[in-house]
């Protein structure tokens, strides 16, 4: 099991926590839209990092924008598997020609 999809399942295990209990149960108890909210803030700062050349802070904050975008996906019940296997569709596929697949 890779370290995504356990953290994955302990989110969706969060689901059912008490907010007082965990800062997961929390953040999902306040709505997706607020989740989706600090993904956004925690991109951000992931790309500020990048744009500092701050590799340290960077991978601190590319950590949070995993986590953080877990948590958005299990606020609108979207699986980490229904992710994974897009990626893994559009494996060996150009970015271009996928792209392009999509807009007709």
């Amino acid at each position: 099991m890779s370290i995504l999809t356990q953290l994955a399942a302990t989110i969706e295990a969060r689901k059912s926590a008490d907010p007082d209990s965990s800062w997961t149960a929390k953040l999902l108890a306040k709505g997706p839209e607020k989740c989706a909210e600090k993904f956004g803030e925690e991109a951000i700062e992931a790309i500020i990092a990048a744009a500092k050349n701050d590799r340290e802070n960077l991978t601190y904050e590319a950590a949070d924008v995993l986590y953080h975008l877990l948590v958005m996906l299990a606020a609108r019940d979207v699986a980490l598997e229904d992710v994974l296997a897009e990626l893994e569709r559009r494996e060996g596929t150009s970015g271009i020609a996928e792209k392009a697949a999509r807009q007709t």
